[in-house]
């Protein structure tokens, strides 16, 4: 907004911003009170932080009602794009997954930056963009345009931000580069190395894991993820470079590229830690690294290993156990689903099998519901490849494909051990599926998951395993089919009219009413302009009733046991993903994008 002659009398002037200056400024704005402005001025100067802080950074730690939208505080985000708008530029908030760090730090010195508190964030052949939170003190610009030879672009951008971007993009950089100096063996690098990685690198030239360079690269890099909800970390090795992605709300995003010796000295550090062997680099391994995020809280990342042609490729998947195990509504159950789920699960014995693609949230799935039955008075025991998180409720037993310690053979050890409740990790072969059978034969409850499209098809998966059809009448109680959906952002969605076409093709052959109003994707700073914050399940719920055990045989038709089901109350994935559109969790087109073609199961009404 176009500031007035009375503000532009107090924020005009050039040079550095004043909280007094601020302070009269927004009481004239109409955002603050008098007496609010009197209470931040005075306990400023009785704290003496006036030269430490940032005067906008002061105004938002008082927390002051926001007088244009009461029952809100004063944000620092609010105020420094209130603070854009007077100054004429356009506000920015970072987002460092969309800057070319090496790129952008090759402009000015980590000094000449800091200086001036400024942080370079795009850096194209005519011009350079800079984020400033001192929009009035712009002496720098025309002097660093003509020593650059470009144009210089101004943002606004938080002083928080600011600051602290600029300690971690140059300090990785200036890591990365020390690293790399470390590679050549150049005398840089040698006064930060001891004798012993002297020694090393005049062995091999490569650089230490260990150093305290590739150290600050590997925890800024966890760090990072956390902050950003990644699930997986993928460290790609190419010709030149490393590429560093994330899987955030189940989409790949490039991060950082690294030079290629310096990767090579990531991947080492990261093995290190994981407690892989460092010196084997041609077969694939597995590890963990328990650590914990900026917050305190502890995190777990499995490390999966294996070599490619350019280097070994490393992907850490990352278990949050706060993220890891909810309760049925956090998993995007409706009540319906939830009661149909508990039927199941909280049956004596039995087996239940949960289905869908790699990465649909089986293993959410799976230990949110042995969190819910693991009590006291039952023992639940798991046999995974690989433990996927450890849990002091259970007992859990790691698959050893070298030692002949494989699914069907940690099941048969299992069942020695006196177990109410058996997780198996996956049902892969006719074995592990015998000694399922036979767990749920000897009153065990078996928990597993298949690789399946949808729920009726697990039937045919374990007749094609080979497991005889009397058996399965007999032991399975049900089947759940899963994937997920990204959902709305809360803070910015939008309200919309549902297009009748697009709600025809998702719930073709379901006579449907096309919701009244459905939300759209807009983007906001929440969730980094995307319009999507998170994922939520959908989910086919098969029950097996009495009149479905007797369909199972040996010459099962698909076809007619899904119609038989859908009769029976079971709801398509595209159904139960309806609900969630009219519900204003997601989109028609998001759930498009995740569930497969319309088949002769979907086609099916009852």
């Amino acid at each position: 907004m176009a500031a007035s002659p009375q503000i532009a009398s107090l924020l005009g002037r050039r040079g550095r911003l004043g909280l007094d200056e601020l302070l009269a400024t927004l009481v004239v704005d109409g955002y603050l009170l008098a007496d609010d402005a009197k209470q931040v001025r005075m306990g400023a100067r009785a704290g003496r932080s006036m030269i430490e802080l940032h005067p906008l950074v002061l105004i938002a730690n008082a927390r002051l009602a926001n007088q244009h939208d009461p029952g809100r505080p004063l944000s620092l985000e609010g105020l420094t794009e209130w603070l854009a708008g007077h100054a004429g530029l356009p506000y920015l908030k970072i987002d460092p997954m969309k800057i070319n760090v090496a790129a952008a730090t090759q402009v000015v010195s980590h000094a000449y930056a800091k200086r001036h508190r400024i942080l370079p964030i795009a850096a194209a052949p005519g011009e350079v963009t800079f984020a400033t939170c001192e929009p009035f003190e712009d002496g720098w610009a025309p002097d660093l345009a003509q020593m650059l030879r470009r144009d210089v672009k101004r943002v606004v951008a938080s002083p928080i931000d600011i600051n602290r971007y600029l300690q971690e993009f140059y300090g990785v950089q200036r890591s990365i580069q020390l690293a790399q100096d470390a590679k050549s063996g150049s005398d840089a690098s040698s006064a930060i190395l001891n004798f012993e990685q002297l020694v090393e690198l005049g062995k091999s030239g490569e650089v230490g894991a260990d150093d305290r360079h590739v150290v600050h690269i590997v925890d800024w890099l966890l760090q990072y993820a956390f902050e950003q909800r990644a699930s997986d970390i993928h460290l790609e090795p190419r010709r030149d470079t490393g590429h560093i992605r994330f899987r955030i709300d189940g989409a790949m995003q490039k991060v950082f590229e690294l030079p290629s010796p310096v990767m090579t000295a990531v991947t080492a550090r990261i093995k290190i830690l994981a407690r892989m062997d460092v010196a084997e680099k041609r077969r694939p391994q597995d590890g963990r690294i328990k650590t914990r995020s900026s917050g305190g809280r502890e995190v777990e990342l499995r490390i999966s290993n294996m070599p490619t042609a350019f280097g070994e490729k490393v992907v850490m998947r990352i278990f949050d156990p706060d993220l890891v195990v909810k309760d049925f509504a956090q998993l995007g159950f409706s009540a319906g689903e939830a009661a149909h789920w508990r039927s199941m699960v909280e049956r004596p014995h039995g087996i239940v099998l949960v289905t869908g693609p790699t990465g649909s949230g089986k293993t959410t799935t799976l230990y949110s519901t042995l969190k819910h039955l693991a009590t006291p008075e039952l023992n639940v025991c798991t046999v995974e490849d690989p433990i996927e998180m450890v849990s002091p409720e259970f007992n859990q037993m790691q698959v050893h494909a070298a030692i002949e310690l494989d699914f069907a053979a940690g099941v048969r050890t299992l069942l020695r051990q006196d177990p109410d409740i058996i997780m198996i990790g996956e049902i892969r072969d006719l074995e592990t599926a015998q000694m399922a059978v036979q767990a749920s034969l000897t009153g065990h409850l078996v928990l597993s998951t298949l690789h399946t499209n949808d729920a009726p098809s697990a039937v045919t998966r374990l007749l094609d395993l080979g497991v005889p059809h009397y058996l399965i009448q007999s032991t399975l109680t049900g089947v759940v089919a899963q994937r997920l959906v990204r959902t709305l952002c809360p803070h910015c969605k939008q309200a919309a009219a549902q297009d009748a076409q697009a709600w025809t093709v998702l719930t073709h052959g379901w006579e449907l009413p096309v919701p009244a109003q459905v939300f759209q994707p807009v983007g906001c700073l929440e969730c980094r302009h995307t319009g999507f914050l998170g994922r939520t399940g959908i989910y086919e719920m098969l029950k097996l009733s009495p009149r479905l055990r007797g369909m199972v045989s040996a010459q099962l038709d698909l076809g007619r046991f899904g119609q038989a089901a859908l009769s029976e109350g079971m709801r398509p994935l595209r159904i139960s993903a309806a609900d969630q559109v009219a519900a204003g969790l997601t989109t028609v087109q998001e759930v498009l994008t995740v569930l497969p073609p319309i088949d002769a199961l979907d086609d099916a009404q009852p």
